[in-house]
């Protein structure tokens, strides 16, 4: 499982960077995978609100949202937004970042397309604020709970702390490690135990990409995937694209991975090879099964839907024998 932290503070070392390390060493505990975006160190633009996402799906903002935000958002199980209260809500760069999210909504909403972990992906917030009023959480509750349905994300709950103000405030705090222990072991329960599958092809541009894609579609709960490449593509196969798109299903932002890369992060139960021959064989004591399907790379898109069509029989059969 990959967990994903949002770090909103602009302050370094601060009480927020603290909460969010503590949740990120539990997850760690509990097997996951976790990486930290820090807002303020990235170059995010904001929103221009040009509704060019809205008619087509994409962003033409070029900066780390577009290169590389909107690629973590959609491969982490769960994500963390961690930040400070200014003036009852997120600071100005993470406030940005969240606008910039609107792309992601509309592909959803304008677009009716909807990403493979959608109904399974988790968010939860972490707050601390200076003041001790009781609606100091309420602007922040909110923004971040559009904010999660926009990245598709279900909102599980938050930790708040008010009248943290000066440095080591939340070090400090009687509670937090318990606090935080038991909202992850919380959070990340769904997660745990489910089968490892490894979908493997030669350029992972296509075949193991739709794989991956719709086994996470109609069982994330159950299993967890991942795919690579021996030889991987610079980008994903537009027609393969288009094609998962006419079922719904949304493969933006998905890059192909080698096969050495998608193994570090993840010791599979199942190896799923698809037209790699020889060159998957390395990936040890792994039980293995190879589909041999037709690569389509190149061919009209009715080559594409066919090679899907055997795809969704196969995993759907893969899943009742798991």
């Amino acid at each position: 499982m990959f967990v994903l932290g949002i770090q909103g503070s602009p302050r370094k070392k601060g009480n927020t960077g603290f909460l969010l390390s503590a949740f990120m060493d539990q997850a760690r505990e509990l097997g996951a995978i976790t990486d930290v975006i820090e807002v303020a160190k990235k170059n995010v633009l904001p929103c221009k609100e040009c509704l060019a996402c809205e008619e087509k799906g994409f962003c033409p903002t070029d900066d780390d949202m577009k290169n590389e935000i909107y690629s973590l958002l959609w491969e982490a199980d769960v994500i963390v937004t961690a930040t400070p209260i200014f003036f009852y809500n997120t600071p100005a760069q993470l406030k940005a970042f969240i606008d910039r999210c609107q792309t992601l909504w509309a592909r959803k909403y304008k677009l009716k397309l909807e990403d493979p972990g959608r109904k399974w992906r988790r968010g939860f917030l972490l707050a601390v604020g200076a003041a001790r009023g009781k609606n100091l959480f309420d602007g922040v509750q909110l923004t971040i709970k559009y904010f999660l349905d926009a990245i598709g994300a279900s909102f599980e709950g938050s930790l708040s702390y008010r009248q943290i103000e000066n440095k080591g405030d939340m070090e400090k705090h009687p509670t937090v490690l318990k606090d935080v222990k038991e909202a992850v072991n919380g959070l990340l329960k769904p997660f745990v135990g489910r089968k490892k599958i490894l979908f493997a092809s030669r350029e992972n541009a296509c075949r193991s990409q739709m794989a991956s894609a719709f086994a996470q579609y109609v069982a994330g709960d159950k299993i967890e995937t991942i795919s690579g490449g021996t030889h991987p593509a610079n980008r994903i196969d537009p027609v393969m694209v288009k094609a998962m798109a006419e079922k719904g299903i949304d493969m933006a932002f998905r890059k192909p991975k080698s096969l050495e890369f998608a193994v570090s992060n993840m010791q599979p139960d199942i190896a799923i090879t698809m037209g790699c021959g020889e060159e998957c064989a390395f990936i040890p004591e792994v039980q293995r099964d190879d589909w041999d399907l037709m690569d389509p790379a190149g061919k009209p898109i009715e080559g594409m839907r066919d090679v899907f069509d055997q795809i969704e029989k196969r995993v759907a059969k893969l899943i009742g024998q798991l």
